[in-house]
């Protein structure tokens, strides 16, 4: 490990050096939002708006950050996201993450964009991982890709909603994003859809165009149900009535997103969607976040807002490109210390002690004061 990574103290240090470290049509892929990324900000910026309000003078001598998702026990209620392309970070890429996560004891979701396969991630060895899913117009390439992924071991699918096509990403438009030549997609690579051409927009805005469905709708969730037994986390949730419809179509679960700020710009944080969500499913399914999460902190903000974990996406490509898999571990291990340490600092000794009461938003009614 080089003296700069040594150094490193928090997860925010990792963007600086990887944005030193890669190309720029790299490192613009990774870092950018849409349009005019106003959301990518808010996504950040929300959670310095929720405070704590912590409990003093509780035993929290041992702390206790263990949680269950979707009946499979982990170290702590944060996973890694689906991100895309690893390799381009790293040349070990999404191995190097995989093994990373495997010995945090935690969950990894694989991207449908990885540059390795679902066959050449579970050969890295055990681990729980989980299978994001891109319904492409080809529903033989969707099934063949459903079936591979319960056949190498994954545990549930991640389906990302919130992407009929994609959204505007001016960096990509202006270095005409392309994948490296020696890298593909490798789930696709058998399918000849595994490379993805230089156009005079960003290639993968135009791959998404010719590959993806745009006709994606609820009935096609429970169409993906009658394929696979694998439970189907529905990534891209929003709103009230998106929740309620996703109970409804027989989700294990819901994944409040906004694509890392990549889609629809002038969504909300996702952190603001967050108890809209949660009180529409009323417990009948969990609910989870990604976005922003980039603090010990922020990761007790939502689980105190009622999600059941969080997933980190830019923080592992960035750590991933910085120091490879000691770099991806280094940031899991950043979280779950930064986290345990807001816990006994707000009086929780367990995930199931942290309740609404430990925070406050913007949106709360005043409280009134217990006479004495």
């Amino acid at each position: 490990m080089s003296h700069k990574m040594e150094s490193v103290t928090n997860v925010m240090e990792y963007e600086i050096l990887a944005k030193e470290r890669l190309p720029k049509m790299i490192y613009d892929y990774y870092a950018s939002g849409a349009e005019d990324q106003w959301t990518l900000q808010e996504n950040r910026n929300a959670f310095s708006r929720i405070l704590f309000r912590p409990r003093i003078l509780v035993d929290v001598s041992n702390i206790d950050t263990t949680t269950s998702v979707l009946g499979f026990k982990i170290s702590m209620p944060i996973m890694v996201a689906p991100t895309a392309m690893q390799k381009m970070a790293h040349p070990e890429g999404e191995y190097a993450t995989a093994r990373a996560t495997s010995a945090a004891g935690t969950i990894m979701t694989l991207s449908s964009w990885g540059t390795s396969s679902v066959e050449e991630v579970a050969s890295t060895g055990p681990g729980i991982r989980f299978f994001q899913l891109y319904v492409y117009k080809d529903r033989n390439v969707v099934m063949q890709l459903v079936k591979r992924a319960e056949r190498a071991g994954f545990k549930a699918i991640a389906l990302t909603v919130d992407t009929p096509r994609l959204g505007r990403r001016e960096a990509d438009i202006k270095n005409r994003f392309v994948l490296p030549p020696n890298l593909s997609l490798k789930n696709f690579e058998g399918l000849d859809l595994g490379k993805i051409d230089k156009t005079d927009d960003s290639g993968l805005a135009s791959y998404v165009a010719g590959q993806v469905d745009r006709s994606l709708s609820w009935k096609d969730v429970k169409w993906l149900k009658t394929i696979t037994h694998l439970p189907i986390l529905l990534k891209g949730v929003l709103t009230a009535e998106d929740a309620r419809l996703a109970v409804e179509s027989g989700a294990a679960g819901i994944i409040v997103s906004n694509h890392g700020a990549r889609q629809l710009d002038y969504a909300p944080a996702t952190v603001m969607a967050l108890e809209e969500v949660v009180k529409a499913v009323q417990g009948r399914l969990p609910v989870f976040l990604d976005g922003g999460i980039r603090r010990g902190t922020d990761v007790f903000k939502a689980l105190a807002l009622g999600a059941s974990g969080v997933f980190i996406g830019r923080p592992v490509v960035f750590s991933l490109a910085v120091d490879g898999e000691a770099g991806v571990r280094k940031v899991l291990q950043m979280l779950h210390d930064e986290f345990e340490l807001t816990m006994a600092l707000s009086g929780c000794r367990s995930i199931k002690e942290i309740s609404r009461s430990h925070i406050t938003t913007p949106w709360d009614s005043p409280r009134v004061t217990p006479r004495l």
